[in-house]
């Protein structure tokens, strides 16, 4: 017997779930790449786009995903044999360091974990010391994620940017912000980000498939310098001045209607308050899982309160997480991320990001509490109606 008939709930950490006022932007004929309505809609979108990263810079647009975006950032400021420091907090800062080592750049870790966030005094010690004893052959760049989706963690940008001033070193400061654009403050130019990355899956509420990329000015320095640089992801050749330069050939039409009418949702519903609604559900995620965890089998990733993220969280279950993700899917409709990394198998995931609200979150803390309590798996009873109860106390009439 199985409970799932009806529309499926996608709790995994990208792509989230695309509105239907999204999906009803892209469904319309294609237009004239060339026209005025497209380049009308390029400006539009390169124009939300400084004022989501909050820079002054120049944002680009590509065909890609996050992945390709990470190739982008480091292939139009970065030249062989460079040498970089990434910031270890889970998985994905690890894979935008592989990328690198793959175009020929030499690559250090900043060692960390999956249950903590990076620690600004390390990084300013470790680019100190670079400072002190590389000579011109120091650190070209910085590398860490905002969010990581494997580990949960939220990394503090801004203390980390003040850690690279105070340590006086010159590097590039480049930041992933694919799990947290549109999710949770990002202030680029504010906190001396020189090159943002992100994507349209998450936050932006839209299908995959644009990846995104601003420049600051100290960034676009670099560029002129670089040999990484590829046609494709080659910013000079983007700044043309005809419209299908922007986007190395023709532009992904329905993905910018869908992109931009993401957009005005966003602008609609104001930052401030996606910011406190992200916080809110995040929360009552949390609060459900830690009553869940009275009963020893399983327990939040992320050790520190303080350091875990509001769009998606991790949670560690050793022995039936492949159990518990198949139950809520197979019998109850609801798709839950699985673990990544050194976590696979052993953990579960959570989202709360992009176009999520409280009965989509309470029906899926609703799902895993009954899978908890079908399978059998060690659990004190009531994370739910601690989820309900935080939430009643904070969304007042």
């Amino acid at each position: 017997m199985v409970v799932r008939a009806g529309r499926e709930f996608l709790a995994i950490p990208g792509p989230t779930t695309v509105p239907d006022e999204v999906l009803q932007a892209m469904h319309r004929p294609a237009v004239d790449i060339y026209g005025g309505a497209l380049l009308a809609l390029t400006d539009r979108l390169f124009a939300d786009l400084r004022w989501l990263f909050r820079t002054r810079g120049r944002p680009y647009i590509y065909i890609a995903n996050g992945h390709g975006a990470w190739e982008a950032a480091l292939t139009n400021v970065l030249s062989r044999g460079d040498r970089v420091l990434v910031l270890e907090s889970g998985r994905f800062a690890l894979g935008w360091g592989d990328t690198a080592a793959k175009l020929g750049v030499t690559v250090e870790v900043l060692k960390g974990d999956y249950r903590r966030a990076v620690r600004p005094r390390d990084v300013e010690a470790r680019l100190r010391h670079d400072a002190r004893t590389a000579g011109k052959n120091r650190f070209k760049a910085v590398l860490v994620v905002q969010i990581d989706t494997a580990s949960g963690v939220v990394n503090d940008l801004a203390a980390i940017g003040k850690a690279i001033h105070a340590a006086g070193h010159d590097a590039l400061y480049m930041a992933d912000a694919v799990a947290s654009l549109g999710c949770m403050p990002f202030d680029m130019d504010a906190w001396g980000i020189d090159v943002a990355v992100s994507g349209s899956q998450k936050g932006l509420m839209s299908p995959p498939g644009i990846g995104l990329v601003a420049a600051g000015s100290r960034a676009r320095a670099a560029h002129k310098r670089a040999d990484l640089r590829t046609p494709y992801w080659d910013w000079t050749a983007r700044d043309g001045t005809v419209h299908y330069q922007k986007y190395a050939g023709t532009p992904p039409e329905h993905l910018m209607f869908a992109l931009g009418q993401a957009f005005k949702m966003i602008r609609a519903e104001g930052l401030d308050n996606i910011f406190r609604r992200h916080r809110l559900l995040a929360e009552a995620v949390r609060r459900a899982v830690a009553v869940w965890a009275r009963g020893k089998a399983l327990e939040l990733n992320v050790t520190a309160p303080a350091e875990r993220s509001d769009t998606v969280t991790t949670v560690r279950l050793a022995r039936h997480a492949r159990r518990l993700r198949a139950y809520c899917d197979t019998k109850c409709g609801v798709v839950l991320g699985q673990g990544l990394g050194e976590m696979s198998d052993q953990a579960f995931r959570i989202a709360h990001m992009g176009h999520v609200n409280a009965p989509m979150v309470l029906g899926t803390l609703g799902v895993v509490e009954t899978a908890l309590a079908a399978l059998d798996i060690p659990h004190r009873k009531g994370g739910v109606q601690a989820a309900i109860d935080w939430l009643g106390a904070q969304v007042k009439p």
